[in-house]
């Protein structure tokens, strides 16, 4: 029961980002900027034709195979554990970490780029300019609890 609810929670999440990308899309013109929660957000459209920051944005082809190959590999990993005993924290993390690599993935062979939405105002101008979608912190909240899954299980005393 528990490996449906968290296959439904990765669809769910990636479909959802898919959706609020095909929103912006529609919605906002690039470099159009909308402040949201007292100005301390940005809602703004902008595409991202590499991986994190840009990253091997003039290597499209490489971008997309090498985001194909991780999304599949994290799928894969996700589908052993969840047919594992145990490891709430592991499978939750594995779970939004797998939905946000399938969404950034979705857009990379579908439209050519990842779209980034969500912006946040800082001090620092250039963390100001980074451009994030939900599946990006799908990722990073995946990640920060896969790090809490791996602390907690070492922090037992096996037998």
């Amino acid at each position: 029961m528990a490996i449906l609810i968290l296959m439904s929670l990765t669809l769910c999440l990636t479909l959802l980002d898919i959706v609020i990308k095909s929103l912006i899309e529609g919605a906002i013109e690039e470099g159009e900027e909308r402040r949201i929660l007292g100005g301390r957000a940005m809602i703004r459209k902008v595409y991202n034709k590499g991986m994190t920051l840009n990253l091997l944005e003039g290597r499209p082809e490489t971008v997309r195979l090498l985001s194909a190959l991780v999304t599949m590999v994290i799928t894969i990993y996700q589908l052993f554990t969840l047919m594992r005993r145990g490891m709430r924290l592991k499978k939750a993390g594995l779970s939004l970490m797998t939905a946000g690599a399938w969404s950034n993935t979705f857009d990379r062979w579908v439209r050519g780029y990842v779209i980034d939405y969500v912006g946040f105002k800082t001090k620092w101008e250039k963390i100001t300019r980074i451009t994030y979608n939900f599946g990006d912190f799908f990722i990073v909240a995946g990640s920060i609890l896969m790090m809490l899954s791996s602390i907690f299980k070492s922090g037992r005393k096996s037998r």
